[in-house]
């Protein structure tokens, strides 16, 4: 799309301006780094525009400390646009913990109902649903109400969805899809991942 010219008008009987207001609903996938990053970096274009931002991470642990965090509530409060984050259990991690007592399945449906509440709220105007393609993937949450849900969100809210692995359906029913695939990583050749590139 040389100078972001679209290839096709769509019959819809819609302005540019009113197209270029219609919320976006994105989604990250694919085994490339990146994806997370992606969206946070489109979360500070929200926070640019004055937008309330909601982030939801489903793999992270609430121990687990990430830049993004820091930098995007620092930037909330010197603007006083609220970035409000929610680390929804660990949801799912790298590593499977035996002996653990906490119901992880459990803990994502209530993170997606949380979300299904904030969207019929309007509580945000950006949503980062961070490593949410996990909890889908092994039945966590019903991706046909995932689906159902986001296209009959009221208002202008959009939502970007990260994890490997989305939904074929997911995938259908997003406006924006970026595939992030790995070329090289530091890990290949045995390094470790450290902070300030990988958290």
């Amino acid at each position: 799309m040389p100078q972001g010219k679209v290839t096709s008008v769509p019959a819809d009987g819609l302005t540019t301006r009113q197209r270029r207001r219609q919320a976006v609903f994105a989604v990250h996938t694919g085994p490339g780094k990146g994806k997370s990053t992606a969206a946070f970096g489109m979360a500070l274009r929200a926070w640019s525009a004055g937008w309330p931002i909601g982030v939801f991470q489903f793999v992270k642990s609430e121990k687990w400390k990430v830049g993004e965090e820091a930098a995007l509530k620092a930037l909330g409060d010197l603007q006083k646009t609220p970035v409000t984050w929610h680390k929804m259990g660990e949801g799912w991690s790298w590593i499977q913990r035996a002996g653990t007592e906490r119901d992880h399945a459990v803990e994502a449906a209530e993170g997606w109902a949380q979300i299904k509440r904030d969207l019929a709220a309007e509580t945000f105007r950006f949503y980062v649903l961070d490593e949410f393609t996990y909890p889908m993937k092994w039945g966590w949450v019903d991706v046909a109400d995932v689906v159902e849900t986001l296209a009959n969100r009221p208002g202008t809210q959009h939502v970007v969805i990260t994890g490997r692995d989305a939904h074929p359906d997911l995938i259908a029913a997003a406006d924006l899809v970026t595939e992030m695939t790995k070329v090289k990583h530091p890990m290949d050749a045995g390094r470790k991942g450290q902070q300030g590139i990988e958290w």
